[in-house]
């Protein structure tokens, strides 16, 4: 039985690393914010919306909880999933976590590159991404840095990179 669990900050490739990772072993992959938006039938952004922060982050840690649990298993977890309770204890508890490290310059082109419109980051200039990026990752990164392993990912803008990320992790991860 396996089970992996990525951790980062918004645009490090934890869903693009994962869903990759997870076709390369044979495993499920699950993004936990897709899980909470099927479980409840609402958006990430409508829940906090409607619930606040405090809300989600209960609702984040339930889900984690039942996600988690699942056997032969890549999870994806939100950028501020670790912060919270006692999240990274539990996921350090239960599975192999893995922090996929990179810097704030190449969080923000990421996220510039990626499709997903994120309202934390929405309608802010580039200056404004990059500082916004710094501050919260250095709130943080000490949560990050509890994984059990680190792979510094740089810049996931064609496959061929996302492949070369995801032997590295399964090379770290011994599989």
């Amino acid at each position: 039985m396996k089970r992996i669990i990525l951790i980062g900050y918004m645009g490090s490739g934890k869903t693009t690393v994962g869903r990759q990772l997870a076709m390369a072993l044979g495993l499920s992959f699950y993004d936990l914010d897709w899980y909470i938006e099927m479980r409840f039938h609402r958006s990430v952004a409508r829940i906090f919306a409607e619930s606040g922060e405090e809300g989600f982050r209960q609702i984040e840690r339930n889900m984690l909880h039942e996600a988690a649990e699942f056997e032969d298993v890549v999870l994806s977890c939100g950028g501020g999933t670790p912060c919270f309770y006692d999240n990274m204890e539990y996921m350090n508890s239960l599975a192999e976590t893995v922090y996929l490290k990179a810097t704030p310059e190449v969080l923000a082109m990421h996220l510039k590159m990626g499709k997903v419109e994120r309202p934390l980051i929405k309608g802010k200039t580039e200056d404004e991404l990059l500082q916004y990026i710094r501050q919260s990752l250095e709130e943080r990164e000490k949560y990050y840095l509890q994984a059990k392993h680190v792979l510094d990912v740089s810049l996931l803008d064609n496959y061929d990179k996302i492949q070369t990320s995801v032997t590295l992790l399964r090379q770290e991860l011994g599989i």
